[in-house]
């Protein structure tokens, strides 16, 4: 399956929620996201996490591949009034200069990357016990729910989509670092309900991997009006309260060589 967000840059921007505040507040009590840090996130999209942490003071810059993606994180910077620098490359070579951050995250994206590749250039990347957070915010089908329906949907409509069915719980991430030489490593997680009315809930899923990423316009529209139907007829109510978990692994690149 051919993934491109670019195509769904504006869906992805408008829809996409952001990681909730609680976030940030339980990163803060680990020292992360502190103002005047030096931050870089990496995979950012449309920069919802980079956005986050620039109005909390630290100083951010963002990187992803996709220049329409950028754009439209730019256009979302301008609306919040921070000044994010971006730099368009990939995780796994991202040019820039050794030891030149305190922070790194990877939000909602880890999975896209050449871990292995990635783990190591953001040793490189970190200070000396510099810190690594690689974030999710996923939504979690449960047996009758509107994410169970929506993932069936999407499976109809994209054979080729195989990423339902998630519990937000990401286990070798924590090998992925222990095995690059990072140390402290913990993890944490908590789960929300996430207010969507049904025309966000549309546009969020549009803005997923299975549908306008890796589909055709027709097929996108086909699907819309599919999903559009589905909650009509089984979930009337408007805001939809959308079951999603918050899962984070922290850990810190050692002050002597691993």
């Amino acid at each position: 399956m051919q993934i491109d967000f670019g195509k769904t840059a504006r869906d992805y921007g408008r829809y996409r929620a952001g990681f909730p505040p609680a976030l940030f507040e339980r990163l803060a009590t680990f020292g992360i996201g502190l103002t005047g840090q030096r931050v870089l996130d990496l995979g950012t999209g449309t920069g919802t996490l980079a956005r986050s942490l620039a109005l909390r003071g630290c100083t951010v810059t963002a990187l992803d591949p996709s220049v329409p993606l950028t754009e439209e994180a730019k256009r979302l910077d301008q609306e919040a009034g921070v000044s994010i620098s971006y730099v368009i490359a990939k995780a796994e070579q991202t040019g820039l200069p050794d030891a030149s951050f305190d922070v790194i995250t990877a939000g909602q994206c880890w999975h896209w990357f050449d871990r292995p590749k990635a783990a190591q250039e953001v040793k490189r990347l970190l200070v000396s016990d510099g810190r690594l957070v690689i974030a999710h915010f996923d939504w979690i089908p449960l047996p009758g729910n509107v994410v169970e329906a929506t993932e069936k949907l999407i499976e109809q409509h994209n054979p080729e989509w195989k990423m339902g069915g998630s519990r937000g719980l990401y286990s070798r991430w924590l090998s992925d670092v222990a095995i690059a030489g990072f140390q402290d490593i913990e993890t944490f997680s908590f789960d929300i309900f996430v207010p969507y009315s049904h025309e966000a809930w549309r546009g969020r899923i549009r803005a997923s991997a299975g549908v306008a990423a890796s589909l055709s316009p027709e097929q996108v529209t086909s699907f819309d009006l599919a999903l559009q139907k589905l909650l009509g007829e089984r979930f009337p109510d408007d805001p939809l309260a959308v079951y999603h978990r918050v899962f984070a692994v922290l850990s810190r690149r050692p002050k002597f060589k691993v």
